[in-house]
């Protein structure tokens, strides 16, 4: 004789299921609208990183794009990055200092505002959704799963003949924590996963937010010096006024004139 099949009050879907989803929603827009607010502060602490970065970028993009500027437009924006007396790549010397998590007592308290941030907001409302919803069935997944997927799917809840696909309220809990990552890019926007998150978020989950190594400036500088000095320029716009005249006359000459 088969079991039978187990159907959920109604109630359960307003009070619990919708409940537990928009408190998880809600705490994960107020994390991240706290990491959002220490990065900004840990970044704006590092000025002249954030100088090294643009100036390499500007340099960068003048190699790519400078045959688009006149020959004496280019000179003079390669003669403030590499002129031998006092362009930037030749006059601007950085003080490396590097940073060990062992000692400096920065990225020590980086690391602690990163746990704060994440690990104990998590833990606490885990632990509250835990006891004020302790026992609730919430919703089954649409699929069949095997026994493995039990003590995941079902914590809080100790019945050894309950189908694996029925969800308890805080393994609900723990499902919408790692699986609204798309909802918050659309409510907060893309920026609020920057490149290093969206492959480092479980880790950023328990671990904090990761400190970067600053790299050797004055290396990256050198580089781009020498980079810069093998370019010769050749302007891509001398003669498109001409190219432009040919072509509308070989247009009018194909097709009339308009």
């Amino acid at each position: 004789m088969a079991a039978p099949e187990l159907r959920l009050d109604g109630s359960i879907r307003f009070w619990v299921l919708l409940a537990v989803a928009w408190i998880a929603l809600a705490v994960g827009i107020l994390r991240l609208r706290v990491a959002a607010l220490l990065r900004g502060e840990r970044e704006r602490g590092w000025p002249e990183q954030l100088q090294d970065t643009q100036i390499l970028a500007r340099s960068r993009l003048l190699r790519e794009n400078g045959r688009f500027l006149t020959h004496q437009g280019f000179l003079s924006r390669k003669h403030y990055f590499n002129d031998p007396q006092g362009g930037f790549f030749r006059k601007t010397k950085r003080k490396i200092q590097p940073r060990n998590p062992l000692t400096d007592p920065t990225m020590v308290t980086e690391m602690l505002k990163g746990n704060l941030v994440n690990v104990i907001p998590m833990i606490l409302v885990g632990g509250w959704i835990n006891w004020a919803f302790s026992g609730f069935v919430a919703t089954k997944v649409p699929f069949p799963l095997t026994l493995r997927f039990k003590p995941m799917l079902q914590r809080g809840i100790h019945l050894p003949s309950l189908d694996p696909s029925w969800v308890s309220s805080a393994s609900w809990y723990f499902l919408n924590v790692f699986g609204l990552r798309r909802v918050y890019n659309l409510i907060l926007g893309e920026e609020t996963a920057a490149p290093e998150q969206n492959q480092l978020l479980l880790q950023d989950q328990f671990l904090g937010p990761p400190v970067p190594a600053p790299p050797d400036p004055n290396k990256a500088f050198k580089a781009e010096w020498e980079a810069l000095e093998l370019v010769s320029h050749q302007w891509a716009l001398q003669d498109v006024e001409d190219q432009l005249m040919g072509r509308d006359l070989q247009l009018s000459q194909q097709y009339g004139p308009s």
